[in-house]
C-alpha cells in the first residue's frame, strides 16, 4: 500500500463543504483520522528505511571482551589548595626561557640562580623533547615550585622551590607507579618505524630485538607485512608514562613464522649458565628457554658491508683473501656488545685487527670484535662479561677503509660464519621452575592470544 502525502495534506487544509451542517465532533473526527493515517504513512517510512541492508553486515563477528580492571588508589596532587598546577611538554628547540614562558613563567632571578648552580644545569642541558615539566604557581601566577624530571635511566626530578628566601634547587624522587601496556604493531619498512607509529618506547623496540635476535636476524629477515604484539611495563609519573620498562610477554610473527615469549623471574641458580643467576628469562609457552648462548649479532641496528667468504678482495690490501667474519657498518661510536656470557682472552691492539677485543665463552666457543675505537673503562684480561653487556666502540682501526665492526665466531679454534652457524640455547627449566612459570605465563599467553584481533598500527 502507498500513500499519498500531497493529497493528505490538501485534504487537511480542504474546509469540510458540510461544516455547517454538522455536528463540530463529526469534522474533529474527519481530521483525527486523517492524522492517524498521516502518521500510520510516516512510520512505514521509518519501518522502510529501518530495514533497508546492503548486505555488507551479514559477516560481521562481534565478540565481547569483558576484563576485571583494579583502580589504583588516588591522591591529591598538592594539598596546598592555593596552588594551581601547569604541565608543558618539551618541544624541539626549546630554550628553557621558551619553556618557561609558555608555563607563564618569566624570572630573571630563578634563571639566574638556576644558570649559577651547578645543581641547576640540566634545566639547561637536559631540554629533551617529550619530557613533561610541571610547575605550581599560587594565585597570582607566581611560581612557587618546579618539577623538571632528569634524563636517563633515573627516579628522580629536579625541584625548584621559590619562597621569600630565595631559590632553591635539590634533586628529589618522582613518586613512580607502574603500569603495563598492550600494543601492536606490523612492519612496513623497519622495526623502529613500526614501533614509532604504534607509540612504542625505543627501549621495548631493542627489548624485542633481544628476546627474537637469536631465532630472527633483524638486519635481513625482517619482511613486510610482519608483526608483533608486545605486552610491557611501563614507569609512570603524575599519570603519565616516563619511560618503556620490561616487555611481560610478546609475539613476532616474522615470514608467517610465530614466535612467542612470556618473562620468567624464578630462573635462579640455573647451574652451568654463568652470569644470569636471578635475572630472569624469557621463555616459550611451553617452557623452552629463547634465551641462546649467543647472540645473532653485536649490535643492535646495523648493515652488514661484507659478508664470510673464503675469498674477497681485500680493499686497501689489493689482494684475494679469506674474509673469516663479518663486518657490520655502523658510525664511530656505536655501542659494541658482547654476544655472549665470557671472560675476557685479550683486549688491546693487533696490526689488521686495530683495537680489538677476544672474548672466551663456555666450551669451545670464542668471538672476536675488530676496528674498535675504544674499550670499556675497566675492561682487561681476566674480566667476566654477560651476554648483551657493552665492551667496546665501532672505530676504524687497523686496515679498515671505513668505520665498522668485524666480528668473528669460532668453535674449537675453527672459523665459522656468524650469520649462519646454530647456536647453542640455554638449560631448560626444572621440573618444579616448570610448573611455576606454567601457572605465572597462563594469564600472560591469553593476553597475546587475544591481542591477535586488535586493528595492527601499520609504519610508512
Amino acid at each position: 500500500m502507498t500513500f499519498d502525502q500531497s493529497a493528505i495534506l490538501t485534504y487537511l487544509r480542504k474546509p469540510s463543504a458540510t461544516s455547517s451542517t454538522k455536528h463540530p465532533f463529526h469534522s474533529n473526527r474527519q481530521l483525527l483520522m486523517a492524522c492517524a493515517v498521516a502518521i500510520t504513512a510516516c512510520f512505514c517510512v521509518v519501518a522502510a528505511f529501518g530495514s533497508i541492508s546492503d548486505g555488507s553486515s551479514a559477516n560481521i563477528v562481534q565478540r565481547d571482551v569483558v576484563e576485571s580492571l583494579s583502580l589504583a588508589s588516588t591522591t591529591s596532587i598538592d594539598s596546598d589548595k592555593s596552588l594551581f598546577v601547569q604541565e608543558e611538554k618539551i618541544r624541539p628547540g626549546d630554550s628553557t626561557t621558551t619553556l618557561l614562558g609558555r608555563l607563564g613563567i618569566e624570572d630573571s632571578t630563578l634563571i639566574n640562580s638556576a644558570r649559577n648552580n651547578p645543581d641547576g644545569q640540566p634545566l639547561f642541558r637536559q631540554l629533551t623533547p617529550g619530557k613533561t615539566v610541571r610547575a605550581y604557581v599560587n594565585r597570582n601566577g607566581d611560581l612557587q615550585r618546579l618539577l623538571f624530571p632528569l634524563n636517563g635511566n633515573t627516579d628522580q626530578a629536579l625541584e625548584i622551590n621559590v619562597d621569600g628566601a630565595g631559590v632553591n634547587i635539590s634533586k628529589q624522587p618522582l613518586a613512580l607507579e607502574k603500569r603495563v601496556i598492550f600494543k601492536s604493531a606490523e612492519i612496513s619498512h623497519s622495526l623502529f618505524g613500526a614501533t614509532d607509529d604504534a607509540g612504542i618506547p625505543d627501549a621495548v623496540a631493542t627489548q624485542l630485538v633481544d628476546i627474537f635476535g637469536g631465532d630472527i636476524d633483524f638486519h635481513r629477515d625482517l619482511r613486510k607485512r610482519d608483526h608483533f604484539s608486545v605486552a610491557y611495563e611501563t614507569d609512570n609519573y603524575l599519570g603519565k608514562p616516563l619511560r618503556g620498562g620490561r616487555i611481560l610477554a610478546a609475539e613476532f610473527v616474522n615470514d608467517g613464522r610465530s614466535l612467542r615469549a612470556v618473562w620468567f623471574e624464578g630462573i635462579e641458580g640455573i647451574e652451568g649458565i654463568e652470569g644470569i643467576e636471578g635475572k630472569g628469562g624469557y621463555y616459550s609457552p611451553d617452557g623452552k628457554s629463547l634465551r641462546k648462548a649467543f647472540l645473532r649479532s653485536p649490535l643492535e641496528f646495523s648493515r652488514v658491508t661484507s659478508g664470510f667468504s673464503m675469498a674477497r678482495f681485500h680493499p686497501i690490501l689489493q689482494k684475494w683473501r679469506a674474509h673469516k667474519g663479518v663486518d657490520y657498518g655502523a658510525p664511530i661510536g656505536t655501542q659494541v656488545k658482547a654476544t655472549g656470557d665470557a671472560v675476557v682472552d685479550y683486549v688491546g691492539f693487533q696490526s689488521g685487527y686495530g683495537k680489538v677485543i677476544v672474548l672466551k665463552h663456555q666450551g669451545p666457543y670464542t668471538t672476536l670484535y675488530g676496528h674498535l675505537s675504544g674499550f670499556v673503562r675497566g675492561l682487561h684480561k681476566g674480566s667476566r662479561v654477560g651476554q648483551g653487556d657493552l665492551i667496546g666502540y665501532v672505530g676504524q682501526t687497523g686496515l679498515a677503509n671505513g668505520p665498522h665492526l668485524h666480528y668473528e665466531f669460532r668453535i674449537d679454534g675453527v672459523f665459522k660464519n656468524p650469520l649462519l652457524v646454530a647456536l647453542p640455547g640455554a638449560l631448560p627449566l626444572s621440573t618444579e621452575q616448570l610448573q611455576r612459570f606454567r601457572g605465572d605465563s597462563a594469564q600472560w599467553v591469553a593476553r597475546i592470544d587475544g591481542m591477535r584481533n586488535v586493528n595492527l598500527a601499520s609504519a610508512d
